[in-house]
């Protein structure tokens, strides 16, 4: 019996990890301009670190992977990164030195949910989050640093799209507001809909069943119910934006599909090729109720997200490289067994200079490591030929310009590092 891999994931193959490995060296070198510093959280973690009384959104009533351990304790994979985070926030008392904690993950994280292209049940993202401050300046800079992000990348036409939510009585404003606007138009919507409608009406704008009824179009927006402090701390944001020069559009009834957002919302956006309407890239929003909730004090914050699949495939369908395939400087061919030591000791003091180096190990004949050498792309040649070896020699070629020349074994090392980095 074939044994396939699970349904909803996939292999990162040799051939496709270099692009995966530069994406993540671009967003370390990124996020570092901004002063922001890795943190690595388990995959697992007590199902309360997700389930907790106010998280009532689809992707933790329907999508989460939970199960008991042997010990029965409630374990959840890590459908978002951002609880997590939090949870190790406030476990190691980070919050003890009054600053603001400015950290970054990358990792997998896992949702049940119907794959389809460049959607996994097993999915990488990296995430941002600034914890400590409510402060619209902080709100601007997350907003700045996603743009800017995308932008450094080399997408074009970057948008950022956002809107408030308010503090916590606007935001409880507006779902009464929506549940007196959704009522009457309950037994035409659907479901789903018609259950958030009782438990939570802020996930009604988020439907896609829905999306076209007609009470959409009508339904209030933020903006109608935020209380004066809401107002002011939402124009805050937008006169950062605006000093920085950074364009966007306010999206009124965008409420992203977390439920312990408030205040600032938004979402980065670009003209990809092929992605027509399905453009959003990452997005996030200001929390200021969770560290409270997971047992820390009462301090906000906020935080961002990419999918990383689809970041590699909006760079793929806009034709951007952001790296080439790894080829190897030197690959060594040997005519004779008794000549594979040499080649073995000759490897590590060529890898000694940091050149990327590789030999046959399949016992080939000539033409078959000439063929391996350049799927490689090697750069260079070292033939340990019968003849050149007897004279204490070999012969070294230049695959792109085929100049072969001879060199003393004991300058071989020497030759090579000045010729490649000639070429650099």
């Amino acid at each position: 019996m074939a044994i396939h891999r699970v349904k909803g994931t996939y292999d990162v193959l040799p051939g496709e990890s270099y692009l995966w490995q530069a994406l993540e060296n671009k967003i370390r070198t990124i996020l570092g301009l901004y002063n922001m510093r890795e943190i690595r959280t388990p995959i697992i973690e007590y199902s309360e670190v997700f389930h907790r009384q106010t998280e009532l959104s689809d992707m933790v009533t329907k999508e989460t992977y939970d199960f008991d351990d042997r010990g029965e304790r409630r374990l959840t994979l890590r459908p978002e990164g951002t609880a997590g985070v939090i949870r190790s926030y406030v476990e190691h008392k980070m919050y003890a030195s009054q600053e603001l904690e400015k950290v970054y993950y990358i990792g997998p994280h896992f949702r049940y949910e119907r794959p389809q292209k460049g959607r996994y049940r097993e999915f990488y993202q990296f995430g941002v989050e600034a914890i400590g401050a409510l402060d619209p300046a902080l709100d601007a800079e997350m907003i700045i640093l996603s743009y800017d992000f995308i932008k450094r990348l080399g997408l074009k036409g970057v948008r950022v799209r956002l809107n408030t939510l308010g503090d916590e009585s606007s935001r409880t404003a507006y779902q009464e507001a929506l549940k007196t606007h959704f009522t009457p138009h309950q037994d035409t919507m659907c479901e789903d809909c018609r259950q958030r409608l009782v438990k939570n009406p802020l996930r009604i704008l988020d439907c896609k069943v829905d999306a076209k009824h007609p009470a959409m179009t009508s339904a209030p927006k933020t903006i109608d119910v935020l209380n004066d402090d809401s107002k002011a701390y939402f124009k805050q944001v937008l006169d950062h934006l605006n000093a920085a020069k950074i364009s966007y559009e306010i999206a009124h009834k965008m409420v992203r599909g977390l439920d312990y957002y408030s205040h600032t919302v938004f979402e980065i956006e670009a003209d990809i090729e092929g992605f027509g309407a399905q453009n959003v890239l990452g997005g996030g929003g200001r929390y200021q109720q969770m560290v409270a909730e997971l047992g820390g004090p009462d301090l906000g914050g906020i935080g961002f997200a990419f999918g990383m699949e689809r970041l590699l495939m909006a760079l793929e369908a806009e034709h951007v490289t952001i790296a080439d395939i790894q080829t190897v400087d030197v690959f060594v061919i040997v005519f004779k067994e008794a000549d594979r030591t040499l080649a073995t000791k000759l490897l590590y003091e060529l890898r000694g200079a940091d050149l990327v180096c590789d030999m046959n190990y399949t016992k080939k004949a000539f033409k078959g490591q000439l063929k391996q050498a350049l799927k490689l792309g090697a750069k260079y040649l070292v033939i340990l030929g019968e003849d050149e070896m007897s004279r204490g020699v070999v012969s070294i070629k230049n695959t792109k310009t085929e100049v072969q020349e001879e060199v003393l074994l004991k300058q071989v090392k020497r030759y090579l590092v000045d010729h490649l980095g000639a070429e650099q």
